[in-house]
């Protein structure tokens, strides 16, 4: 290894025809420079989508009641009804993995009637009754005052939390919120918290941040919905999937509302979980597809290093022939052309990898200097686990690429070595 004759070898071999070896070693140059700029782009998709779900409690389902499709116990198919405010006592009395059990209710939405009074101005806005976990199922960040709490629920305060887009139109600039009253439905309302929602797609974040919520208790009071509940965000805990307890817990709610329990389409419901899962099996392929278009490239650079290494054990036929008369054992020989190989391989393929960590260097740089929001690509890099991969690829490559020709130098008999011209 240390051996400063066998590097001078090695040297004078790969510089004897210098354009001829740059060629061959581009081939690995750029096999492995595809490799991690296809692991850091695949990489970078991942972070940006997953920063997409920030805040956002995954391992989640939400469910609403639609209309029965099939009769049960003397009722009629078409039939509506209603959660309940028992129903999810039930669901947290009987399923010890559900982490929260949040009920929610809702006023207006898309394109609703003006619901928000405040002096003279008037807007359409989605008001939600919600508990406090909410604040841990949903990406949003609370940047003055407070989310609602558990007195809140308990006295049916008329509190709320409205976000930065309710501000700007109901508000003028600079002006204090927190302590204000608005008018919702009629209902006088003291706002205590602002929040600004974390969603990155720019649609998704303008509406979110138009969104007023207030204690589920009140929201149930201040306009007559009794003790119905219109849907529920279901969180199970870190050790549990949602995925697997959701036909469970349909069943359940199937029994306590006397429903078919084939009819699917009177509990309609939402899998976060199960979508998030996708997602992740698709980064996956995606990953395996870089490795694979990588490696099948690498390797088209070990075949071209294998066969100018063929021309080279040709063309130094006759030193060969010198040496084995000399003494040196088919072991030397051997080591001599591996030794050649394995060194251009890893010197091409570390450029390789430095180019391509310079230029994943250069686009970090340029997309910190890019507004985040609705960004759906972030920090593409690769970790130390992908570079000892890479360099464990390029040290296999280099035996590859000289074992055959290794072989074939081995094999020639001094006596016809000497004999060629």
């Amino acid at each position: 290894m240390f051996d400063r004759d066998k590097w001078n070898e090695i040297l004078e071999a790969l510089t004897a025809n210098t354009f001829r070896t740059i060629l061959t070693a581009f081939g690995v140059f750029w096999g492995i420079f595809i490799l991690v700029i296809l692991l850091a782009a695949g990489n970078g998709l991942e972070n940006g989508v997953k920063k997409g779900f920030d805040g956002i409690a995954t391992n989640t389902m939400f469910m609403w009641s639609q209309t029965t499709s099939k009769p049960f116990k003397g009722l009629p198919a078409t039939r509506q009804f209603d959660f309940k405010n028992v129903d999810v006592t039930a669901l947290k009395e009987n399923f010890p993995d559900l982490l929260y059990v949040s009920p929610r209710n809702q006023l207006g939405g898309f394109e609703g009637a003006n619901n928000v009074v405040r002096g003279t101005k008037t807007a359409a806005y989605t008001i939600y009754g919600d508990y406090p976990e909410l604040i841990k199922q949903e990406s949003m960040d609370i940047i003055k005052g407070r989310f609602v709490n558990q007195q809140d629920i308990v006295l049916k305060r008329k509190v709320a939390v409205i976000g930065q887009g309710v501000i700007s139109e109901m508000y003028e600039k600079a002006e204090e919120v927190i302590g204000t009253y608005i008018k919702i439905n009629g209902v006088n309302f003291m706002v205590v918290g602002v929040y600004n929602s974390k969603s990155r797609n720019n649609g998704d974040a303008e509406s979110a941040q138009k969104n007023i919520f207030m204690p589920f208790t009140t929201f149930q009071q201040a306009f007559n919905y009794g003790d119905t509940v219109g849907w529920m965000a279901l969180t199970a805990n870190d050790d549990a999937s949602i995925t697997e307890l959701k036909p469970k817990i349909l069943d359940f709610m199937k029994s306590r509302h006397s429903i078919h329990p084939q009819d699917d389409r009177a509990i309609g419901n939402f899998d976060l979980f199960q979508e998030f899962s996708k997602i992740q099996g698709l980064f996956l392929i995606l990953r395996f597809i870089a490795y694979f278009v990588g490696t099948l490239v690498l390797l088209s650079g070990v075949i071209g290093i294998s066969n100018i290494m063929l021309i080279v054990v040709k063309e130094r036929t006759k030193e060969i022939g010198i040496r084995r008369a000399l003494g040196a054992t088919p072991g030397a020989i051997r080591s001599q052309i591996l030794s050649e190989a394995i060194f251009l391989t890893i010197i091409a393929g570390m450029f390789g990898i430095a180019l391509a960590t310079g230029l994943l260097a250069v686009l970090n740089m340029v997309l910190e200097s890019m507004p985040s929001e609705g960004m759906m690509f972030a920090n593409p890099s690769v970790d130390l686990t992908v570079v000892f991969i890479a360099l464990f690829i390029l040290i296999g490559s280099g035996l590859l690429a000289g074992l055959i020709p290794a072989q074939t130098a081995i094999n020639v008999k001094p006596v016809d070595a000497l004999r060629t011209e």
